[in-house]
């Protein structure tokens, strides 16, 4: 499907972007700069965010702001204090996209270590929970507001040895449908993307001996990133869409 979206739709929008310091998160947040968007930077590396920053100051897009927080250990008050300064600083937020994510290990299920799983699911999970929870108030007064989150095609159907990071995709689309459900009547639209094999650094984690000039690149689907996040998705609400359809 080809996703339009005017080249202004995202203006005097401010979107918080999570894993925004490299692959598809960082594409996003340029994306929807180019858009007209002010893009909030979450992730845990300060100096790959400073690159994005600069990208996008350097095309004349919108400030874009900075919040450098690890998922890993951040607790619930660390989200609470993160909306009171974005409140503060840009008086709304009318987006989130859920990009963060870890991989864990690929690992047979009965091998599949303790610590991986916590990992795994404290921040593909449980950081989201947490996120929205915090967020809500703030998208809700949105005129627009939209939550995105990320799935994967594993996290339709479970695959062997893909243990946590499957489980924890299942989970966000839940997630997800739990709440596009409870927010059916309101502005707020909530989806999730499933990227498809994208030519990232978690993808060459997973598959190594691939060959990633046959990928697509994050750049390449991101018409579906800004269409999900734009007022053009106002009727779309509760779905995951394969970002590459087959056939």
């Amino acid at each position: 499907m080809e996703y339009q979206i005017a080249a202004d739709s995202l203006k005097d929008r401010v979107i918080l972007v999570t894993g925004a310091g490299e692959g598809i998160g960082r594409e996003a947040a340029i994306s929807y700069a180019a858009h007209g968007a002010t893009v909030i930077l979450l992730g845990r590396t300060v100096a790959k965010l400073e690159a994005v920053y600069d990208e996008i100051e350097a095309q004349g897009y919108a400030r874009p702001a900075i919040i450098p927080l690890d998922l890993q250990g951040a607790t619930k008050q660390h989200y609470i204090d993160m909306v009171e300064t974005i409140e503060e600083q840009f008086g709304r937020l009318d987006g989130v996209l859920h990009n963060a994510g870890l991989l864990g290990v690929l690992s047979p299920f009965d091998q599949l270590g303790e610590d991986t799983f916590d990992e795994v699911m404290q921040v593909n999970v449980k950081a989201q929970f947490l996120l929205s929870q915090a967020v809500m108030p703030l998208v809700k007064k949105a005129e627009d507001g939209r939550i995105v989150f990320t799935s994967s095609t594993v996290g339709h159907e479970g695959r062997a040895f893909w243990g946590a990071y499957s489980i924890s995709k299942f989970a966000t689309e839940g997630m997800m449908q739990v709440l596009a459900d409870e927010l059916s009547n309101s502005n707020v639209r909530v989806n999730a993307i499933n990227p498809g094999g994208t030519r990232t650094g978690m993808r060459a984690k997973a598959f190594p001996a691939e060959d990633a000039s046959q990928l697509k690149t994050p750049k390449d689907i991101m018409p579906l990133y800004l269409y999900l996040m734009g007022p053009e998705s106002k009727d779309v609400n509760g779905q995951c869409i394969d970002a590459q359809p087959k056939g």
